[in-house]
Order: C-alpha cells, then sequence, then structure tokens
C-alpha cells in the first residue's frame, strides 16, 4: 500500500495534478502521524488494514465537510472536498453494494452465532476482520442491529 501511494505521489508530480498531490501528501501524513503514534506505544509500522480505516476515516470527514460547505452556499470549497474524496477512493477496495452488505452481515451473525443485540459487537469485529475497507460500518451496524432483533 505505501508503494503504491509513492508511485502515485511520483506520477501527480510528473502530470502536475495538484489536487491529487496533496490529496496523496495528506494521505502519506495521516499513515505517518498514526506510525509515530505506534512507535511511541511500542508498536509495528501501521498496517495495510490500518492504512484502510485511516483511508475510510479521510473519505468521511470529506464527505461532512462538503456538507457543511453545500449548506453554507460554498460549493468551491465542497467541489474540492469531492475531488479530495475521489483520489482517497482510487485507494480503497471497490466498496459493496447494499445487498452485498446485508448478505455479509447474515453471514457474520451465522458464522459468529450471534443471538441477539448482545452479541453485536461480535458480528461487527468479524465484519471488520472480512471486509476491511469494503463496507461502511456505519450501515453495517444498524443492518446487524435490525437482522437481531
Amino acid at each position: 500500500m505505501r508503494d503504491q501511494l509513492a508511485n502515485a505521489l511520483k506520477d501527480a508530480l510528473k502530470a502536475k495534478d495538484t489536487i491529487r498531490l496533496s490529496t496523496v501528501r495528506l494521505i502519506q501524513a495521516a499513515i505517518k502521524d498514526r506510525d509515530i503514534a505506534h512507535r511511541t506505544a511500542g508498536k509495528d509500522a501501521v498496517s495495510d488494514d490500518e492504512i484502510m480505516q485511516i483511508l475510510a476515516k479521510m473519505i468521511k470527514q470529506r464527505e461532512e465537510s462538503a456538507k457543511i460547505y453545500d449548506e453554507n452556499a460554498r460549493a468551491e470549497l465542497a467541489a474540492q472536498e469531492r475531488a479530495e474524496i475521489e483520489v482517497i477512493k482510487a485507494f480503497m477496495p471497490t466498496q459493496l453494494s447494499d445487498d452485498e452488505v446485508r448478505q455479509a452481515c447474515s453471514q457474520a451473525i451465522a458464522d459468529t452465532g450471534a443471538q441477539g443485540l448482545r452479541d453485536m459487537g461480535k458480528t461487527i469485529s468479524a465484519l471488520k476482520e472480512r471486509y476491511a475497507g469494503q463496507m461502511d460500518f456505519g450501515k453495517a451496524s444498524g443492518i446487524v442491529k435490525d437482522l437481531l432483533k
């Protein structure tokens, strides 16, 4: 994943693509911050799964910012946030559709033997292991909650 980001940075520099360049630099800075936090805690460097979590968080932050910009009539800033989202999504695996998320949730419930809402955490953990970066776990938790009722 780190090599992919380094190559994307080089390509953006060569192409003089300022949005892609700045976004890749932001991604690398976020990863470096997490690496530093891990080092101070005595852990290894950030894994690819954790990088996917960082990217998902960055997308969510930009979606929230774009929404706020739209509400305050700042269309140019909202467009910039959405452009950054597209760059970040290029590094993520393809997202599962709503039907696929529902099916994955049902399968995780069956695999973990979840019986009720008290088993929700166990089910979400299983989903995070299998589908890191491929689904919105906020939506998935809502689906799991509905299925476990």
